[in-house]
């Protein structure tokens, strides 16, 4: 299974006809946040795949409201925030919006408020278990957890909750967005104990084998 996975700046390549040319068997694109709603919406009709999301700390500015109804319409695309879903019976996703609170816009929590949201997940994450044989294959985040790909400055800290989140239940894949990356030499993947955790800032194309989505 092949993942586009998007995050915080729009880049032409997939803002146009080309998209078609260099992504040619993806089967569904998951933005980690920050992104204009036509923007998604452009890619994932002309790829003509599934699109999941999770909102980013800067949708609070009405830009990026305004292009398509998506942020309130989840229809056009699926909110994973505080959810946890199922992509062709076979894929199973969980994801949390928004960063740390460092000012009064939308998407912002404490810490705590983000360890609830966490929680929040896990009825969902045991029946995952019961019914698949796994918890999680696919967590899906704006910011980055704790200490990977974090930075010092309180926009960017990273979530204590999604570190645990990765110990105890051990996705395949979390997926982030919100670190900006300048320098070549940025880490943008790290390995957490059995989870590979991915900056998706720009884009990040993404397989996964069959045989590590069965029991």
């Amino acid at each position: 299974m092949k993942i586009l996975a998007v995050s915080d700046v729009e880049l032409g390549m997939l803002y146009s006809a080309q998209v078609t040319k260099r992504f040619t068997d993806i089967d569904l694109l998951i933005s980690c946040g920050d992104l204009p709603a036509g923007y998604l919406d452009y890619i994932s009709s002309t790829l003509n795949v599934p699109l999941y999301y999770v909102l980013g700390n800067h949708q609070n500015n009405p830009v990026w409201w305004s292009d398509s109804p998506l942020p309130q319409n989840p229809g056009t695309g699926s909110d994973l925030h505080r959810t946890c879903r199922v992509f062709n019976n076979t894929l199973l996703m969980a994801g949390v919006e928004g960063s740390l609170r460092y000012n009064k816009g939308r998407q912002q929590y404490t810490q705590e408020q983000m360890w609830q949201h966490v929680f929040s997940l896990l009825p969902g994450l045991f029946w995952n278990k019961i019914r698949y044989g796994r918890f999680l294959d696919v967590f899906v985040t704006h910011a980055a957890p704790w200490k990977i790909h974090d930075q010092d400055d309180l926009p960017h800290v990273g979530i204590k909750a999604f570190r645990w989140l990765n110990k105890v239940f051990k996705p395949q894949l979390h997926l982030h967005g919100h670190i900006h990356i300048y320098r070549t030499d940025t880490v943008r993947e790290t390995m957490y104990y059995q989870t590979k955790i991915i900056n998706t800032y720009g884009y990040k194309e993404i397989e996964i084998p069959a045989e590590k989505l069965s029991r």
